[in-house]
């Protein structure tokens, strides 16, 4: 794709998410239903994907649509393209608990990698954005990784730990790699939600973040920003991350490696 049809469709993303993160903002929940074992999702989940699907279906009938809340499967779009990804509301637990620390996320996917990315998160006033090979800004800002020296210095964040039927035997490998990473990182974050994790490795407010998971609605939009921003993404086995990709490891240049060998450790550990 082309930078002046990557720039018009980032400008598309920002308008349609600009749309939904108003209204994330501004409503209440409504009633809030179980998706699985301590899995939730709100009336207001549905409604920001109604109001940003259909933005994007009026401004790019042409491009297929994925949302966290939808029945339909695109998989066979996720490695072709161009398909919308939106997760309408990234943290929805944060959400319901009135915790500030969530956010509206939509990507454009082609080929199995995202290009385009924007994360809203309107209670914290901050908007995330980038298209590939057009850098990552916050509030029209350039923004670059942090600079820590080595892995003592860093702050890395972490996923949330599993829940449902078989979270015991997932969650072996989170506490393997929570263990790990307190013994040699400055502190570990775990903010509930994986947009914000990588933009905030993308801004240098931390240094890392490892995801142990992979879901394009998650993922897709912070590994563009991260990426226009200096930071190394990868899946677990060190190949460059994708949608396909298994695992999520975003960090600076700096300590890439090390973070890569200290999940990898905790990943075998827990087998």
């Amino acid at each position: 794709m082309t930078a002046p049809e990557l720039t018009a469709l980032l400008t598309i993303a920002r308008a349609a998410v600009a749309e939904g993160a108003a209204l994330l903002a501004s409503a209440v929940p409504g009633a809030v239903h179980a998706k699985g074992e301590r899995d939730y999702v709100t009336e207001l989940d549905l409604e920001v994907q109604r109001t940003v699907q259909m933005h994007l279906n009026a401004a790019t009938p042409h491009i297929e649509f994925l949302g966290e809340e939808s029945s339909s499967n695109r998989a066979a779009a996720l490695e072709e393209g161009p398909l919308w990804i939106l997760d309408p509301i990234d943290g929805t637990s944060n959400y319901i608990h009135g915790l500030p620390l969530c956010a509206v996320s939509l990507a454009l996917v082609r080929e199995g990698r995202p290009r385009v990315g924007v994360i809203r998160a309107p209670f914290l006033g901050l908007e995330y954005y980038a298209a590939e090979g057009l850098g990552a800004y916050v509030d029209d800002q350039l923004i670059t990784t942090g600079r820590a020296r080595r892995i003592g210095e860093a702050i890395v964040s972490i996923g949330d730990y599993a829940v449902g039927a078989d979270a015991a035997a997932t969650n072996r490998a989170r506490f393997a790699l929570t263990q790990h990473l307190a013994a040699v990182v400055e502190r570990i974050r775990m903010f509930g939600s994986a947009a914000l994790d990588l933009a905030w490795v993308a801004e240098g407010r931390t240094d890392g973040c490892v995801i142990l998971s992979n879901k394009p609605w998650d993922m897709a939009a912070g590994v563009v920003i991260a990426r226009e921003s200096g930071a190394v993404v990868t899946d677990s086995d060190g190949t460059d991350h994708s949608m396909r990709a298994r695992h999520t490891i975003a960090a600076n240049p700096v300590i890439s490696r090390e973070l890569l060998r200290m999940t990898s450790e905790s990943l075998d550990s827990a087998v």
